[in-house]
């Protein structure tokens, strides 16, 4: 009895309000014998019944309907330890039907709910201030139902167990929109995406990445193309897969093409002046031939206009921009290569994916564009057609012309037709340190012809004029310094997509340009104007 008497002492309870038959009854206030919850509202024979506020010790509260002892009906929650609050319908102490959820950390939910959690349509907004409409199942977006983000993207489809999964539309905040099959909050299925860039695939798609999509450029034609000086030449490009099939259901990647002209190898033993030279060149350029180039200007070939006299260039290329990003201009020339390309400056990656032939697809037949191509000269030097006028690339001062356009890929192709090497700026290292180089080489040539006549008399006069000849043959023509001289260039390819389609850009494609003297036509017939 004793012990009965302590143990209320400890948990006391107390009734304080109205009661019939010796049970609570109509309005009163009661504290349970844990202290721990409080009750103040309505009561009917004893249970708690009708409006009422059931408050906790640590400062949580429900007011709002009861029904014969159960919290049943409309109410407010308040958890005091999250700071959560919920404002609606309840069913035996759970949420339950509709209502309002506002948490702590900004998120705010009004819906459905099923057995304390959100279940049906609704609309949620977390902390970020994202937004969702739509379905939901155990707290989860499951259905149909729209989700805007914060950066602005914006989804509308198909949602299994929190994740996009079945048939959907996105539209990208920077422009780019995807319609199609989800798997995982992937593109997984049969979908079509139009890239802010202007790419558009449509096909097969697997964990995001399209099936069939491109992976290497490769220049047709083979290794290597052939051309005389002052010709236009076409080249064409074709996008493949990393299988090496020609890409399909893609269109829109923009190409760049530049050229690059090769340097000599120069011994580190040379002289100083050769040495300096060979270090005034900036910006060299790897290839995957096994030799550097220095970029070289690209140009359109021009028509001449039958009204004006004038040289008439195609209207769609009249305003672009200098494509040739190669790298940055020789002789002072400040960069240029502002192209959307992540390789950095001079250096190019090759090889990927398509076994070591980036550049072209394993033929090793040249092109050749010199069969019926012959460019009528005269004697000044300059071309007698009175269709085409040179004019210089402006990728160097004091150049002007028009750089060969961007090409957008079409059915997993591109061309760029009617373009020429374009005429060296004044003083063009390159073409210095190959005079220099030359010089050098007839000189000790012709060293050894005179050691050699020495030691054969017979022999001597014959000799001692040879090494004269050799000597007037280093003498540079007034005009070459300011025309496209015959040797290896390299024709480079590049992708120049922006932003990069699928934020990845395709490994640049090369191949060797071979410029051949060009020939005139003459009484006797074609002959080398070389010779």
């Amino acid at each position: 009895m004793a012990g009965n008497v302590k143990n209320q002492k400890r948990n006391p309870s107390c009734y304080v309000g109205e009661a019939k038959n010796l049970l609570r009854n109509g309005f009163g206030m009661y504290v349970y014998p844990n202290s721990f919850f409080r009750y103040e509202g309505q009561w009917d024979m004893g249970e708690k019944h009708g409006h009422g506020k059931l408050l906790m010790k640590d400062g949580s509260y429900y007011e709002g309907d009861f029904s014969h002892g159960e919290i049943e009906g409309n109410g407010k929650r308040f958890w005091a330890k999250t700071g959560h609050t919920y404002s609606g319908q309840f069913s035996k102490g759970e949420l339950h039907g509709y209502g309002a959820m506002e948490r702590a950390n900004g998120e705010r939910y009004e819906g459905e709910f099923s057995s304390g959690l959100r279940d049906g349509h609704g609309f949620l907004e977390d902390q970020y201030r994202q937004t969702y409409k739509g379905s939901f199942h155990e707290n989860k977006r499951h259905g149909e139902g729209q989700m805007q983000y914060r950066n602005g993207d914006q989804y509308e489809g198909c949602w299994l167990q929190d994740q996009r999964q079945g048939h959907g539309v996105m539209q990208f905040g920077e422009g780019s929109v995807y319609e199609g099959q989800w798997r995982n909050n992937l593109f997984n299925g049969q979908g079509s995406l139009i890239h802010c860039s202007g790419v558009i695939y449509e096909g097969v798609w697997l964990n995001g990445k399209p099936l069939g999509g491109a992976s290497n450029i490769v220049i047709e034609g083979g290794d290597v193309l052939e051309v005389f000086q002052e010709s236009p030449f076409s080249v064409e490009v074709q996008l493949q897969t990393k299988d090496g099939e020609k890409t399909t259901g893609e269109n829109g990647r923009v190409l760049q093409i530049s050229a690059g002209i090769r340097l000599p190898d120069v011994s580190p033993s040379a002289p100083a002046s050769l040495l300096k030279m060979f270090e005034d060149v900036k910006a060299l350029v790897q290839t995957p031939f096994g030799f550097q180039v220095v970029s070289y200007p690209l140009m359109e070939r021009a028509f001449e206009s039958p009204d004006s006299g004038g040289p008439e260039f195609p209207l769609a290329t009249a305003a672009a921009p200098s494509p040739l990003a190669v790298a940055v201009a020789v002789a002072g020339a400040k960069s240029v290569a502002q192209a959307d390309s992540s390789l950095p400056e001079g250096e190019w990656e090759f090889g990927s994916g398509s076994d070591g032939q980036a550049h072209g697809r394993g033929a090793t037949v040249p092109h050749s564009y010199l069969d019926g191509k012959e460019v009528s000269m005269d004697r000044s030097g300059k071309a007698e057609s009175s269709t085409v006028t040179e004019c210089s690339s402006g990728l160097f001062p004091g150049q002007q012309g028009v750089s060969p356009a961007n090409q957008r890929v079409k059915d997993g192709q591109a061309k760029f037709q009617d373009i020429m090497l374009a005429l060296p700026p004044p003083d063009f290292i390159p073409y210095q340190l190959l005079d220099e180089m030359d010089k050098r080489n007839v000189r000790k040539l012709s060293t050894r012809v005179d050691k050699l006549g020495l030691s054969q008399d017979k022999s001597s006069d014959s000799r001692s004029g040879t090494a004269p000849r050799l000597a007037n043959n280093t003498k540079v023509n007034p005009l070459d310094s300011r025309t496209v001289r015959p040797g290896e260039y390299v024709i480079m390819v590049k992708e120049v997509t922006s932003p990069p389609f699928l934020e990845q850009t395709l490994p640049p494609a090369f191949t060797l340009l071979r410029v051949c003297p060009a020939k005139s036509k003459s009484k006797m017939g074609l002959t080398d104007k070389s010779k």
